[in-house]
């Protein structure tokens, strides 16, 4: 890897590229997306690279502006998201992130455990010489990407990276069901973003890769597992550390106040002579 931006032309546009179009069949053989799809794309790759932030009820009118589509088609692409896990629908009309609590975390960790190994080495006989570079050049896309601050670039990059190996194998069942369970912590994960470079952490990718060159299913199979592992870990940090100490200080807060109100002897100054 050289290090230079220019290696990767057009980098405003690739991070979009990466999510919608990693791993599918030519052109020829899609049918022309409608407005609908274009919005359910564009709003899933809002997901999965965490531009849609947690916590936050967004207007589905304020969603279609930021994300530059049309309101019908958001509205349809919403709910079909809704139905997915992906989004929240208010009764005031207003979305959101689904919080993520200790017992979904651990069913979405628990997901990408059964699903991505399986995925990966169902994959592997079938990774031809064409799709391990593509998957090299996610990966360098990834570090160039994280070298020159590009969060949303680098998470489309890691997923790239991912359903690149994944999607060799035919997989469709499977990495539908990994979709899903994407673009249900992608949010999360933007947090994680600048961990990345706070922690020692073995580059699992480059593990993957050379398990690949070698058809090492063992190999494989224990490099993407690490992966979610290191993944997984600094986002429950993320998400679990944040909450605590956020109740916490909320908590010491509420403890003050009623102190103030218990009516116990406040200290007085001295009086002046």
């Amino acid at each position: 890897m050289s290090g230079r931006s220019e290696d990767f032309p057009g980098e405003a546009d690739a991070a979009a590229e990466l999510t919608a179009a990693v791993g599918s069949v030519d052109d020829q053989q899609q049918p022309e997306p409608t407005m609908q799809d274009r919005a359910y794309q564009t709003l899933r790759h809002a997901l999965i690279v965490g531009k849609l932030p947690p916590g936050k009820g967004i207007s589905l009118r304020a969603m279609a502006t930021d994300l530059g589509v049309g309101v019908m088609p958001m509205r349809a692409a919403i709910a079909r998201l809704s139905a997915e896990n992906a989004l929240t629908v208010h009764d005031n009309r207003r979305v959101s992130i689904p919080d993520m609590t200790t017992a979904r975390f651990d069913q979405l960790m628990q997901a990408r455990l059964l699903l991505e190994p399986a995925c990966a080495m169902r994959a592997l006989d079938a990774i031809d010489d064409a799709t391990l570079a593509r998957i090299r050049t996610h990966e360098a896309r990834m570090n160039l990407s994280y070298q020159n601050g590009d969060a949303e670039l680098y998470m489309a990059a890691n997923y790239a990276f991912h359903f690149e190996i994944y999607r060799a194998g035919q997989s469709d069942v499977l990495t539908g069901l990994l979709e899903s369970v994407w673009m249900q912590f992608g949010p999360f994960m933007r947090k994680v973003y600048g961990m990345v470079g706070s922690v020692r952490l073995t580059d699992k990718h480059e593990m993957a890769i050379n398990a690949i060159e070698r058809r090492d299913i063992t190999r494989l199979k224990l490099a993407i597992e690490a992966d979610i592992l290191d993944g997984m870990d600094l986002l429950g940090q993320s998400i679990f550390t944040q909450t605590s100490e956020k109740k916490a200080a909320e908590s010491s807060a509420t403890a003050g106040k009623t102190g103030r109100r218990s009516g116990a002897p406040q200290a007085r100054p001295p009086k002046e002579n």
